[in-house]
Parts: C-alpha cells; structure tokens; sequence
C-alpha cells in the first residue's frame, strides 16, 4: 500500500483512450438539445436574449446590497413621515377622545392631559370648531404639539366624520365592563369605516386594592383582546399616567387608510361667515349664499384652489383663493437650560394674533382651469334625432296621427308590439298597464296580494273560533276577563309603547322574506291578466351564463344624466399618480385659510350647532355622477329583512348621502341575478347612482327607524363604477304535472289561456328534480299545455319557468345633511312626448382612455 504525502501534486484525471465504448445516442425526436442550438448559432445571441442576460448578470453580494438600500429607502421613508407628524414641519398630532360606556368620563381624561404635570403646555382653547373640549397642546420634552378634541358618541354620523381625519383615537373604557353595548355599536362602525391608529385607556384602578388590581387588569384584558389583539391598556390615574400615553401616542406607528392619504383633507379650527352682496349672489340676508373662510391644517396631499372640495354632509363647492396665515400653535425650541435639567427644553411661545404676521395669498383659483360643478350631463332630447323633418313629412304625421287608431298600450310598448295587441284584450285589462312597470316590484306585489289574502283568511278563521268558543265555554271566559282585567293595567303600559304600524310593517317584511325563501322568486300567473301582457318586459334565456345579452339595449333616460369611462382602472391608476406627484398648492402640514364661495348659510349654522366641519378636496370627476357598485356584508346585529329599493344611509369614503339601492349577486359573469332582499350569509353587490369615488374607500349602510334612530345594516367596500353591469330580475312561473307519460307530460295552473302558451313556447322548461323540456302544443283553451322533457317526471315535481328583465337603481340620490321626504316622481326625469329616445351614456375623455 502506498501512501501519498500531503504536499504531493493532485493526480491527473483520467482520459478516455480510442477503445472507450460508445453508446447509441438517445432518440429524442425532431427537437434539438441546448448544445446542438448553441453550435449552430456559433456564437451569436438574439437582443431579447441579450437584454436578460443582462439583467441576470448581478452577482449575489450587489443584490443583497440592492436590496438592502430598497429596504434603507422605505425604512427612511416611513420614519419621516413617522416623525413629521406633530413635529415643526408638519401637523398637529390630531388625536379624538371617544368613550365608549356610559360610565367612562372622557372629560377627566381631557382635564388629566391639560395639567402641568403631564409635561405639556396648552396653547389653545377651544381650537376646533364646532367642539367645546378641545385644546392644542405642546409638549416640549418630547419635541410635539398635540391637537386634542373630545367628540360625543351621541352623534354618529360626527363621530365618523371626525374619526375619518383623526391621527389617532383614545378609547376611554370603564374598569369593569370595558364598552357597552352601544360602545360595541360604534366600535363595529369604526372598524368598518377604517380605524387609525388607536390607544386604550381606562380610569379607577388606582381606586382598587392592590390585591385585586391585578385580576381587574386580566379580566379587562381579556375582554379588550375580542377587539384589540395587539393593543395595551393603559391606566390613566396620574401625571405619570398621561406622560406615558403622550409618549406612546407620539411614537406609535401610524396607520395609512387609503382614502383619506391620497387626498388632501381639513379639519376646520376657525370658521367664518361672509354672505354675499346683492350683486354677487342671489341673497344678501343668512338664508342667502355667501363666502365661508375655513382655517385648518392641511393633511395627506397638497391642496389646490381649482379644485373642488366636498364638505363632509353638506355638498360639493369651489374655492377663490388660498391664505396662509400664521401658525396657532407653533413649535419653537431653544437650547437647554443648564439649572433645570430634568425638565428638557423651553418652548418659545409666539402670538397667535394676525396683526403682528400679514396674512399672505398663497393662490388665487383661475376660473379657466377651474373644475367646474357639474355633477349630471345635459340631456338634449334631439340627440335621438337623425335628421329634421321636412314640412311634407310634417304634414303627413299630422294627418296620420288624426286617422290613427288610438288603443292603450302597457308602459314601454313599440308601435310594431301594439300592432299586435287586440282591442279587447286592453279593455279587459286596462289596469294593468299602469302596474307594468320598472318602479313596481312584480313578484313582490303579486306575493304581497297572496299573503294579505291568507291574512285575511286566518282572520276570519280566528273570528270563527272564537264565537264558537264563546257559545260553549261561557263561564271560562267570564274567569278570562277577570284576569285579564287585574293585569290590564301592566298590559296597557306595555302597549302603550309599542307601535301598530311598525308591527304590522315588520309582520309583512318577515313574511315576504320568508316567503322568498321558500320559493325563490315564485310568482303566480295572474287569472284576470294575460301573461304576455303582464309579463312583456320579461325574457327567456337558455343559458343565464353564456347567453348574450347587450348593456346597451333600451336604457332608461336617466342613464343620460350620468358619465362613463371608457377603462375605470386606468383612469383611477392614472388619476392616483398624478395627485401624489402634485406639489402645486398648499403642501402637507401647512396651515391655511380656504375662501369656499356660493356655500349655504346653513353650513355656519351646522357648526354654531356645535358639530364639527370635514373638509376634503376632490379627485378629477369626483363630483360627476354615475352607477356606483358596493360590496357589502350584512352586519351580525341586523336581523331585520332588508328589501332592494329600500332607503338607506350610505356613507361611502368622505360622503354622506341617501338613496334606493337594488342588491344583486357578486359574481364574475357578465350578468348578475338580483337579490330582493339583503342576504345574510354572502357578499352582495349594492348598485346606485351616486358621485363618482375612485377606490379604495370604505361603505357603512344605515337603516333610519320612523324615531330617527339609525341602525346599521350593512358594512364593506367600494368595488367599481361600471354603468354596463347588467343586473337581471329572476320571475318563476310554476306548473303542476297534470298526466305524465314516459317522456312528456300535461302541464297546468302555469298558464290560462292558449294565446299565452304559443306566446311562452320558445322558452326552455326545467323542474325542481332537475329535468329539462319544452313546450310542444297547447291543449284546449284554459291553460293545459304538452310538454316534453330529457326524462320522465314525478308526480310529486314542479314544472317551472325562468324569466328575466334587466333593473336599474332608482334616482333617489339626496347629498344634503336635513334630508326631507320627496315625491317619488321628485326625482326622476321628465317624460318626452312625441319623441323616442335611445338615450346615449357620455364618456368621459382622457388620455388614459384613448
């Protein structure tokens, strides 16, 4: 055995010599390998090859330093805007104290902040307006100004508002129950809306023992956790207490909700009412129009003058100019004084007075470049003119409308579908032109007949039984009457809160619910109508997937009135790009006077009142109306059925408004099946006319009782402005098998007569037990009609029909905070007489879509 030495030379590999064996070489088709393209190519490379050689050519250490500055640059980002915020440069440390039981006190935690020994110094009382507790409050040790105000939950729609523009929200919780259960209430609004960074704080545990103030302090944690996983409870007893909160409040980290940081949004602290002359405007006096100067700090984007701005529950409005006046509350550090070192630095405190300081004009708006308020389209009732008649041709239709026949037709008729239409059949059912139409529910009111008619006949059965039951059991029910009076007093104290109506509103909801539930979208063939008049709007579709259907087809006229894009994603890409690239105007930070012309006095009277003002200004075609698409979730809490068309609160990003609504299926088809009521159990997309809003934003639905109290029904998101999403209504008609044979059947009780059988025959039949057919020949007079299918039914099925017709929201959009109940004709378009339009959708124009 022979040993190598270490320092020996590496043995030579091994080569083959010229009796190595070789081997068939592998059959792999017509394909060639790598190393075949390679020799043949001889060294040449294509440019896209080229190009991603290129780009994989970084070696492992230059990308882990390319990726480490990625890191560094997005690390160093959120750090500046983290310390930004209540700094110098930019805006006071907006935080909102809320209390969320009955017994919390929000007012002591606001005194216990305001003391000296918290470490800061209030500047400002009463610095926002509208809001009594509020104060601006600097705190020198840590380098930041905090503006604190104390919002009352009792107002709801407020309390959003400001937690829509709020930095940060301090809970105040009571120390044994933590909220009730209208504190859970605004809790589930607040987290639907979009909650910002938050801290909880609860009062009295220095009052308990100290044996017990650890078992207080886990069993409110446990309750907080359902809510706040990740979030610390902080005790607020002392000085050393709230200097502890201010610090956390000032460094925590702060989250970014996408509606509001890509626009440019106000907190009004100073509000100022200007009407305008007899010249400007219209009014002179306070229930005139006039000039709203709004002070506050700009926050998320920079601020424009030719754009528009929206008042959070007042409306849209432009603006004139811009100020710039000195800072309320300024941050001005010195050095640090050397006998006093544990208290940090002094603040230089400056006067908020503007005689010392000249305001200063930041812009003027230009009325050229201005957005206008245009929110419909103007509808031209010629654009479905082609071309002007001619006098011959106008005397000719003079002279043929004298001569012609005049018959009643249903709503929405042609003139080549009323050729069709016999005399007798309009007599015999004249009233139901009038029902034919889009504002009526069909199946419902049918439904709503059928029950009022069991109603009715339970009723009558009830009234029955009891005289028979007073005729044999008098002596029982003279010992009724006693009882019944001895607890007629408590009876009578319990009715008298209770609303009839109201009852019997909530009777009839749940049976139409119900009803719907059992038989979805069931309607019974009307006896004194014929289905082809009744059902004329309706159609047949053999596949409710692939079968076409054009969004285009007969629109209503208020499909006139609204704007469209041509591509939404685009234009909402490009539309978010330009804002934050935009640094013309009033930046972030800055503090600002805007001059808000044609406002209503009502605005001044709403913040008098002691509410306060939410200012936010407008994307491009923010303020132009179209059909807005919300996906929402019914809430947990909401038990009540709640029906399409019904009015509801919507409060949609920094909107506020009323409107009808209709629901339908989320799906990703090209047509949607509509819901008549708000599903529990799946997502629903709510469709109505309302301004244009670019996503991401949040969707709270409210429901007003007959008291004004609202509930909340329906929480989600924006999903997507689309006006060619076409939502179909679903009627079933159903059949009994009358005789069955093998393969086809006698169908009855869906129609009444032969002329509505030949005129349904196209449509496809299906049944409950899955089997599918047609109509082949109507049999007699009175409904009976042949039907033949894939197999053979059972006695026990149903032979149904599905038809469709497409729906539109109602436009019952209502922007203003006093709403008023309308007519419901208040609304709608007027009708054009004598002229057939096809009404024609405007597109908005941009680069993004062309």
């Amino acid at each position: 055995m022979v040993k190598m030495a270490a320092n020996e030379e590496k043995q030579q590999g091994h080569r083959p010599g010229v009796y190595k064996q070789k081997n068939k070489g592998h059959k792999h088709g017509k394909h060639r390998t790598k190393g075949e393209i390679e020799r043949e190519n001889k060294g040449r490379v294509s440019v896209t090859t080229l190009t991603k050689k290129q780009r994989k050519e970084l070696r492992k250490m230059d990308r882990r330093h390319k990726a480490n500055q990625l890191r560094k640059t997005k690390k160093d980002q959120v750090l500046m805007e983290k310390r930004r915020l209540g700094s110098r440069d930019g805006p006071p440390h907006l935080v909102t104290v809320v209390s969320l039981h009955a017994n919390a006190d929000a007012g002591a935690v606001s005194k216990l902040l305001r003391g000296r020994g918290a470490g800061g110094v209030v500047h400002l009382e009463r610095c926002v307006s509208g809001v009594g507790d509020s104060f601006g409050l600097i705190v020198p040790r840590f380098k930041q100004r905090f503006t604190f105000l104390n919002q009352s939950t009792d107002d709801m729609h407020s309390l959003l508002d400001v937690a829509k523009v709020a930095d940060s929200l301090v809970f105040v919780l009571d120390s044994t129950e933590g909220w009730d259960t209208y504190g859970d209430h605004c809790l589930s609004c607040l987290f639907s809306q979009g909650l910002p960074s938050h801290a909880l704080v609860c009062q009295g545990l220095s009052d308990i023992s100290v044996k017990k103030r650890v078992d207080f302090r886990k069993a409110l944690s446990k309750i907080t956790e359902v809510r706040f996983p990740d979030s610390r409870l902080f005790p607020l007893d002392s000085d050393q207490d709230a200097t502890l909160l201010l610090r956390h409040l000032g460094s925590q980290r702060q989250r970014k909700l996408g509606f509001r940081s890509r626009r440019s949004h106000l907190l009004a602290e100073r509000v100022a009412f200007t009407p305008n002359g007899p010249v400007e405007g219209s009014g002179g006096g306070p229930s005139g129009l006039g000039t709203l100067r709004v002070s506050g700090y700009v926050r998320g984007r920079a601020l424009h003058a030719n754009r528009v701005v929206h008042i959070s529950g007042h409306g849209d409005f432009q603006l004139s100019q811009i100020d710039v006046p000195p800072d309320p509350l300024p941050l001005n550090l010195t050095t640090v004084r050397a006998t006093k070192p544990g208290r940090g630095r002094d603040v230089e405190m400056q006067d908020g007075d503007e005689s010392e300081a000249p305001v200063r004009v930041l812009m003027k708006a230009d009325p050229s470049s201005r957005e206008s308020l245009q929110a419909e389209a103007e509808v031209d009732p010629m654009d479905g003119e082609q071309t002007w008649p001619t006098e011959q041709e106008l005397l000719d239709a003079e002279e043929a409308r004298k001569n012609k026949r005049v018959m009643k037709v249903p709503k929405g008729t042609s003139d080549y579908q009323a050729t069709w239409i016999i005399d007798e059949d309009e007599e015999e059912n004249g009233e139901t032109d009038e029902e034919s139409s889009d504002d009526d529910d069909d199946g419902d009111d049918l439904m709503d007949e059928a029950m009022d008619g069991e109603d009715e006949e339970n009723h009558s059965q009830e009234t029955g039984s009891q005289a028979a039951s007073e005729d044999e059991d008098d002596e029982e029910e003279e010992e009724e009457e006693v009882c019944s009076a001895e607890r007629g007093g408590a009876d009578q104290r319990y009715d008298d809160n209770m609303d009839e109506a109201a009852e019997e509103e909530g009777l009839k909801r749940y049976r139409e619910a119900r009803s719907h539930e059992l038989f979805p979208d069931e309607v019974d063939t009307p006896l004194d109508a014929p289905a082809r008049i009744r059902f004329q709007r309706y159609r047949g579709l053999k596949s409710f997937r692939s079968s076409p259907w054009d969004p285009m087809e007969n629109l209503p006229l208020d499909y006139s009135r609204i704007f469209q894009f041509q591509s939404f994603e685009r234009t909402r890409r490009r539309i978010l790009a330009e804002a934050a690239a935009d640094e013309d105007g009033a930046m972030d930070g800055w503090y600002v006077t805007l001059h808000i012309i044609d406002v209503p006095f009502s605005i001044m009277e709403s913040v008098q009142s002691g509410k306060p003002l939410v200012l936010v200004s407008l994307l491009p075609h923010e303020q132009k109306m179209s059909v807005m698409h919300l996906l929402v979730q019914r809430h947990p809490s909401n038990t009540e059925p709640i029906k399409s068309k019904e009015e509801l609160v919507f409060h949609c990003g920094f909107r506020r408004f009323r409107a009808s609504p209709i629901f339908s299926q989320h799906t990703t088809a090209d047509k949607h099946k509509m819901e008549r009521f708000l599903r529990p159990d799946a997502p629903t997309v709510v469709s109505v006319f309302a301004p244009i809003t670019f996503p991401p934003a949040g969707v709270l639905l409210f429901k007003q009782r007959n008291d004004g109290v609202q509930d909340l029904v329906a929480t989600g998101s924006l999903l997507s402005c689309d006006p060619r999403r076409v939502v179909l209504k679903r009627i079933v008609l159903s059949g009994h098998p009358f005789k069955i044979n093998r393969r086809s059947a006698v169908v009855r009780y869906m129609f009444f007569n032969r002329d509505d059988i030949m005129w349904f025959k196209p449509v496809e039949l299906r049944t409950k037990w899955g089997r599918r057919g047609h109509i082949k020949d109507a049999l007699g007079t009175h409904g009976h009609m042949k039907c033949v299918f894939d197999n053979q039914l059972r006695s026990q099925d149903t032979v149904l029909m599905n038809l469709y017709k497409r729906v539109y929201p109602h436009w019952t959009y209502d922007p203003w905070k006093k709403w008023k109940k309308k007519k419901k004709d208040g609304c709608m378009a007027p009708t054009l007489e004598k002229h057939k339009i096809l009404p024609s959708i405007f597109f908005l124009v941009s680069s993004a879509n062309i």
